[in-house]
């Protein structure tokens, strides 16, 4: 179960969200306003609907301002406290398997892109529609996601069956740099100190049995900023991506219960 302190921190993250989404609609429609003012919803001027435009720019340029508190944990209980003991942006979610954690376990491994609800969609935005090679935002349905995740761009941290699966990837990095010894991303990447500049990202699934044929299984990602600077940069894109980030995350646990269920 995750911590108060982790909880405060997710809870800070998801209004970072909210005031960015609630200023870029008030943005959007006090500039359609501007074009037909509607008194009954209090805009009977083209100044007035500019003031509410304004209003909604300038909640997005704090959204994208503020800070992002660090946490740490207490004490390690994972391979995902190992690797990342302090973070500043997360999130968790948890679902009820009524399965075997080893069958779970190995469901996880084996879902695909297809199998997860509005995943495809929302990756597709998350690009901009944009054409690219087979990656983890334009996953086939040939792989396991899992496995597609590992051969673009993300290393394998721990794969401890059937407890826990925890891969890493960098986000955020200077440009021209590579955050491993001859550009290679290890383990010990994250294990070690990484120059100012980059944000690394570790997401893991544990799965915690509940009796013989029931279980939990929960996902986190973690991103740490080793620099202020990677930190804001990380700061507006997590803070936009994060409403579709957690739906990905949710449908992913609901379709490793379908298959897991369905074995």
């Amino acid at each position: 179960m995750a911590s108060p302190a982790i909880r405060l921190l997710e809870s800070r993250l998801m209004l970072g969200s909210l005031v960015l989404y609630a200023g870029a609609v008030m943005c959007v429609v006090g500039l359609a306003l501007t074009a037909h003012p509607i008194a009954r919803l209090g805009i009977s001027t083209r100044a007035s609907a500019l003031v509410v435009a304004g209003v909604g720019a300038a909640l997005v340029v704090i959204a994208f301002m503020l800070p992002a508190a660090e946490s740490r944990v207490d004490r390690v209980q994972s391979h995902l406290d190992e690797f990342v003991p302090r973070w500043q942006f997360s999130e968790r979610h948890t679902l009820r398997v009524d399965a075997p954690a080893a069958q779970v376990y190995d469901a996880m491994r084996r879902v695909k892109a297809d199998e997860i609800f509005l995943f495809k969609t929302l990756t597709w935005i998350r690009r901009g529609g944009r054409r690219q090679p087979e990656n983890i935002l334009n996953a086939g349905d040939r792989e396991p996601l899992i496995d597609i995740a590992l051969e673009n761009g993300f290393v394998s941290l721990a794969d401890d069956p059937p407890r826990e699966l925890l891969i890493g990837t960098v986000v955020v990095a200077p440009p021209g740099a590579r955050a491993g010894e001859g550009g290679a991303l290890t383990p010990e990447v994250f294990q070690g100190k990484v120059g100012p500049g980059f944000a690394l990202a570790a997401m893991n699934f544990v799965i915690t049995p509940e009796g013989p044929k029931a279980s939990t299984v929960s996902t986190e990602t973690r991103v740490f900023a080793t620099s202020a600077d990677a930190r804001r940069r990380f700061a507006a894109y997590w803070r936009t991506i994060y409403p579709g980030s957690a739906i990905i995350r949710r449908m992913w646990l609901r379709a490793i219960r379908k298959r897991a269920m369905s074995s």
